[in-house]
């Protein structure tokens, strides 16, 4: 498995000065609190305890095999018939998550999900209106943009909303600053946005700022993310902080400036340091995803400190008389791009909201006719 024989081998590669990790501190830990195991996880097991399941967390997922750190070291195991044919695929284990499953001639059987603290998701590419769980249990996404030609504000904005949505802290990097003149100038373009998190630069292939960002924000015993599109710099960025290579760097096309995928899986890494880093593949759509009735402009700061002085307070900031929102793009005091982009998310928000309530509707209405069909068949039966 990864996380124990990558993280063992940077620690060997330090000692023996062949490559030296950023993270130098690393203990060689099998018990599951290093894999952010806690009071919310254990509260959830000890029914399962009692049936005689461990515990394990999946930290990679290989077709139908999925990779599970357990007290014991790494183990393989499948979904039971159960839990596959049972429930929705967001439901079932995906990397991060914290299962019970049953120990099986050197292999495991997953039986259960335990409750996860958050699921950071998006709607998944296209017109399906399902949604797609990247990973789970996260304290913090890494939201990586390259600065030679990622660099979106507009995109990075979504991200953001998204990852706030799914009660996640954001981070943003705004790697490879050392292609570009002033790199300040896009950091300060990002904060010019108003979101309350941290933008940092780097430079992944030279470790500028690489030391900087490890110390102060990846802490031991817990779990982070990294996304962003293909070729931003997020395989080179968690092969630095290995120390060794453990994903192919990609780069990006020079037939259409898009970035290439090097990264086909996503897999929970265990640093050097004792934290956590899970690496996912390039996404070039990130929909949003929220289900709530929630109109607030919580995800919108500029927005949500003009909204107070609109006239009226359930103000949808479109076309309503007295909009303090509106105003402020007709005089130039709030970007037209800034207010476009709350236009278009709160659009894909509505548009999941309505798609949701109708899919539940439906299986709601399924669920009674097979109950239905279920009567039917032991009235005719006795």
């Amino acid at each position: 498995m990864i996380t124990f024989f990558h993280a063992m081998r940077a620690t060997l590669c330090a000692r023996t000065g062949d490559v030296l990790p950023i993270a130098q501190t690393f203990t060689t830990m099998t018990s599951l609190t290093s894999f952010g195991w806690n009071t919310h996880f254990e509260q959830y097991f000890h029914t399962y305890q009692a049936q005689g399941l461990e515990a394990a967390r999946v930290t990679a997922i290989e077709g139908f095999r999925h990779k599970l750190a357990t007290e014991t070291g790494p183990v393989d195991a499948t979904l039971s018939g159960a839990l596959m044919n049972g429930a929705d695929n967001w439901d079932l284990p995906k990397v991060g998550d914290w299962v019970a499953f049953k120990a099986y001639d050197q292999e495991g059987i997953i039986i259960a999900v335990l409750p996860r603290v958050n699921e950071l998701s998006r709607k998944l590419p296209g017109r399906s209106i399902e949604k797609q769980v990247i990973a789970t249990n996260i304290d913090t996404a890494f939201i990586v943009q390259g600065l030679d030609r990622d660099f979106n504000p507009m995109r990075l904005q979504r991200y953001i909303v998204q990852i706030m949505q799914c009660n996640i802290r954001p981070v943003v990097l705004l790697n490879k600053q050392d292609l570009v003149d002033h790199p300040e100038r896009y950091r300060d373009e990002v904060m010019a946005l108003g979101y309350n998190c941290p933008v940092l630069l780097l430079n992944a292939t030279g470790q500028e700022g690489l030391q900087e960002w490890a110390a102060e924000h990846l802490r031991p015993g817990h779990t982070y993310v990294l996304v962003g599109s293909s070729g931003v710099g997020k395989s080179t960025l968690v092969n630095a902080l290995l120390g060794f290579r453990l994903q192919e760097e990609g780069a990006v096309s020079d037939f259409n400036q898009k970035g290439k995928h090097t990264t086909v899986s996503r897999n929970l890494v265990l640093l050097p340091s004792g934290a956590m880093l899970i690496d996912s593949p390039g996404m070039r759509e990130f929909g949003v995803t929220l289900e709530t009735d929630d109109h607030s402009l919580n995800y919108h700061p500029l927005l949500a400190s003009l909204s107070a002085e609109c006239r009226f307070h359930d103000c949808t900031h479109q076309h309503e008389p007295g909009c303090a929102v509106v105003a402020a793009v007709r005089k130039g005091e709030l970007p037209q791009e800034v207010y476009d982009s709350y236009l278009k998310i709160s659009r894909e928000q509505a548009h999941y909201q309505t798609d949701s309530i109708e899919r539940k509707r439906t299986e709601r209405q399924f669920g009674r006719i097979a109950k239905q069909v279920v009567q039917h068949r032991k009235q005719r039966k006795y």
